[in-house]
Formats: structure tokens, sequence, C-alpha cells
């Protein structure tokens, strides 16, 4: 949890979010001149929010009609919002003459013949040319082809700008690692509570409910997704949940997708309606000791190949090849986003890997089939990369399958 509580207080240190808006920014900016950009033109909502410190809520994300501008050069970025007028009143780290409304094309909603696209190319070539970043390259994280073939109608060289974005947000300021915690510990909680609910008759999708419900009392900005996942439907691993019901025996795993102040979990633990059979308790302890091998291997200066060494090859497994496998002996970066650099993977880690650095954070995922065809075992865990080694920051017990819902049982 983040050092001083769940909210701010002014009598110990906390969260600084002012402090960790600068130095996000600082980062963008310095990712930006490595990668010989004049400047980045952002839709991605992460993007935003990392440069800008700003956000306007899900139900505008992928409506492409919101961005934000950084110009080499600029102290400030530009941001263009659908919620202009609110974010000029509440959004004091930003000069009012950078808020400037959005509308867009809405991702082809709007008609072509309005010309919103030739208003946005416009607009932004014009801040371009007003700061001289129009002769340079200018990056672009997502976008749709009427955009770039209108700045290329402006001579605007467009070239690939997440990939500065992504290197910038790859190594955590301390302020968003205090942020995972605080995220992570919600799902702690919550995986109490669906240790208690698990019984014979709850269905898949009411475990479902009640992480919803539990989280956005505790404050969640948004629940991504909540994987739940029961008997045969998790092998092969269906990666969404149904409405079916749970029977005694019965392994049930979950992955929760939780999001605090823009900061994400992913987070799988793995619970028996009842107790294990011996091939369940197998499995178990087969995804328990991959995942915990290849935490071993975690520290800073150690490679993903280290790491993607510790994992079962796909073939192992009974997969024809490493994509078949490819999310269920994995590695994740996690952060504003769901997956960000670094990914770890047999498919590609072994031959092509690269040096761990403190302060990175990821999701590492282990997954093994019962021998027995009543379900599979699935186990995650986020890290946090130091010097000496990883930083574990989820909690909820994970060293034995969890007995729940029968006579004899843990949380019965």
């Amino acid at each position: 949890m983040p050092r001083g509580g769940y909210q701010g207080i002014d009598w110990e240190s906390n969260i600084d979010y002012s402090r960790m808006k600068k130095e996000r920014l600082e980062r963008a900016k310095k990712s930006m001149k490595e990668k010989g950009l004049s400047a980045i033109i952002c839709y991605d909502f992460d993007n935003i929010r990392y440069i800008t410190g700003t956000h306007i809520g899900e139900w505008n994300r992928d409506k492409m009609n919101r961005y934000c501008i950084l110009i080499d050069g600029v102290d400030q970025p530009f941001l263009f919002d659908s919620a202009a007028p609110s974010k000029r009143l509440r959004v004091d780290w930003l000069d009012k003459d950078h808020i400037m409304p959005a509308v867009g094309s809405m991702r082809g909603g709007i008609p072509k013949e309005v010309g919103m696209v030739e208003q946005v190319v416009e607009e932004v070539t014009g801040y371009l040319r007003e700061y001289g970043a129009d002769k340079g390259k200018v990056g672009m994280d997502i976008t749709d082809i009427p955009l770039i073939r209108g700045f290329e109608s402006k001579g605007i060289e467009i070239v690939d700008g997440q990939e500065a974005m992504v290197d910038a947000r790859i190594i955590k300021t301390e302020d968003e690692i205090q942020l995972l915690k605080q995220s992570a510990a919600m799902v702690d909680a919550v995986y109490y509570d669906i240790a208690k609910a698990i019984r014979p008759g709850v269905l898949e999708n009411e475990l479902v409910a009640l992480a919803n419900y539990k989280l956005f009392n505790w404050g969640a900005e948004r629940v991504m997704f909540v994987n739940s996942i029961s008997g045969e439907r998790g092998n092969p691993h269906s990666h969404t949940f149904s409405n079916r019901m749970v029977r005694p025996g019965e392994i049930i795993y979950m992955d929760i997708g939780n999001c605090v102040n823009g900061y994400m979990t992913c987070y799988y633990r793995t619970f028996v309606c009842g107790k294990p059979n011996a091939d369940q308790r197998k499995a178990y302890e087969k995804a328990h000791k991959w995942i915990y091998d290849a935490i071993g291997q975690i520290k800073a200066g150690n490679t993903t190949a280290d790491v993607a060494k510790m994992f079962p090859a796909a073939t192992d497994m009974g997969f024809k090849n490493e994509e078949e496998a490819f999310l269920l002996q994995f590695a994740h970066g996690i952060g504003l986003g769901l997956w960000e650099k670094p990914v770890i993977s047999r498919l590609f880690s072994l031959d092509k890997p690269f040096t761990l650095e403190e302060g990175m954070t990821f999701a590492i995922e282990t997954w093994c089939p019962s021998e027995d065809g009543s379900g599979s075992a699935r186990i995650e865990e986020e890290i946090v990369v130091r010097k000496d080694g990883a930083e574990i920051i989820t909690k909820f017990p994970s060293e034995e399958l969890t007995s729940c819902g029968l006579p004899g049982c843990q949380f019965l």
C-alpha cells in the first residue's frame, strides 16, 4: 500500500502526484529526443495520461477524438480534449492556452464530407510549424489512415512514435510503483472474498460480479476484466468467463484487471471447490515451481532469456509450437497499460533477450493442466525489478491451492 495509507494525509509522505506527473513528462521528452523525433502526437489514452496527467473516462477510449502533442523544446504538451472547458478549470498544471477542444472524425462516425480530419490536420500542422517541428520526424502512437494521409499531404513526415512512449514508460518512478501496489492490494482483498464465495452452485459470472462490486466500492477507476474459469473450461484456457456452475472438486482460476489512478493489475489465483485431488495438486506444484524458478532469475543485470529459460517448452505441455502457448508461460510489463515492456516468452526471448533494469515492473504467469482433465492451475505475480532481486507486490497466498466451499476447507 502507499506508505501513508490509502488516502492522502498531511503528516506522512505519500504518493506525490505532482512529482509523478513531472517525472513522467521528463521521461517522455527524453525518450522522444533519443528517438530523433521533433514531436509526438498521441492518441493512445495511456500515453496521453502519461504526458499530460489527464483522463476523461473509459467511454472515450476508442473514439480517436482526444489527443495531445508533445513538441521538442516546448515546456508543456498541448492537450486536445472533449471536456476542454472542464479541464481548463480543474487542470492547473497545464496553461489554459494549452488545452483545446477536440472533435475529430469519431473513427469515421462523423461523415467524411464534414472535413473533421482535415480540420485536425490543419490545426496540428499549425502547432508543428509554429515551433519548427514540421521539418523533423513526427511520431504517432496509434492513428487511422485518413490522418496519416492528411499529414503527409502537408509535407509532415509521420513515423512510429509508440516505441518512444513504450521506452519512456518501461522504468517506473517510485510513485508509480506505489500506485501499482495500491491496485494490487485491492485485488489481494477481493481474492479473500472470492475464496469465501466459492461453493457448489456458484456461477462463474457471480464471482465476476463480486469482484467488480468490491473493487468499485474501494475506488477502482475501472475493472478492465475479470476472467473466471472453472473445471474443464480451464484446459485449453478460454480467457473469458461464462455462466457455468461450479461443482464440487473443480478447480477455479481467476485473473483480475483492476485500475486505480490509471495503474493496472494482472493477477491470477487458483482455487478448488473442496479438497484438491492428487492430479490437481501435481499440476499446481508444477505451475508454482515454474513461476518461482523464473522469479528467481529476476534482478537488475539479468536478461529476459534468463527468465524465459525457466519456462517449459510448449511441446512439453502438448502444444504444437510456442505461438499456441504464447500467453501461458509468459511475462508482460504492467503500469498505465496492461501490456508494456518488458514482454518475456520462449517465443522470442531466448534468441532476442534484453537486460532487466531496476524499476521495471511486470506480471509473470504460468499455467499447467491437471492430468485427470478436471481443469488447470494458473498463477500470476506482479514484480518490481530491484538491484538484488524481485520484489513481489501481489500478496494473496500462492504457495498451495486454496480449498474452499465444502466442510473442512479453509474458507468455509
